[in-house]
């Protein structure tokens, strides 16, 4: 093993401990956390008051997420920090850079869109995108136009896959995008 690639693997070990301490920090200060979540990297769950947040199971939480269960701004006009429980449903996704704000619950079985700020609730069973986040269709719909797109031959195999693409290959994924979205097993 080289010397790059062992030092790598020390950083994330070491990030993934710091991580898991976090989680243990903020379970045992009152976070309420479901079994089989994933959490990717800058994942931000408000601290001082994560007593007010819960997560169901089988959820995935894409990189730099921030859920905020409180609002300091209210403070500068109202004279106080307004609180505000935030629940998140089971088998949920939320993708990179999703803000979640006090007061907020999400459903079982949503997506929320990369870069949406969920600033109302969201039930269950939808997909919502956007500032401020709102329902753009139900997670069935969204499956069954996926579906639709892989079963038009818009998907490629498990070798399409980084590290081990050849260069044929990412040619072959670049054209194909260039007629609409592809997927990869």
């Amino acid at each position: 093993m080289s010397v790059l690639r062992w030092l790598r693997r020390v950083v994330a070990l070491r990030r993934d401990l710091k991580f898991a301490a976090y989680l243990r920090m903020l379970q045992e200060h009152g976070l309420t956390l479901g079994r089989n979540v994933s959490f990717q990297e800058g994942i931000f769950i408000d601290p001082s008051h994560c007593f007010l947040i819960s997560i169901g199971d089988d959820c995935v939480f894409a990189p730099n997420v921030r859920l905020i269960a409180h609002d300091a701004s209210a403070k500068l006009v109202a004279g106080a920090t307004r609180l505000g429980c935030i629940r998140i449903g089971s088998r949920c996704f939320l993708g990179d850079s999703v803000i979640v704000l006090p007061g907020v619950t999400i459903g079982d079985d949503c997506i929320v869109g990369a870069g949406s700020v969920v600033s109302r609730d969201i039930p269950s069973g939808s997909v919502a995108a956007g500032n401020p986040a709102r329902v753009i269709r139900t997670t069935e719909e969204y499956r069954q136009r996926h579906r639709e797109l892989r079963a038009a031959g818009r998907s490629f195999g498990a070798g399409y896959h980084l590290p081990g693409i050849t260069a044929a290959r990412r040619a072959e994924v670049l054209k194909a995008l260039e007629s609409g979205p592809v997927y990869i097993d």
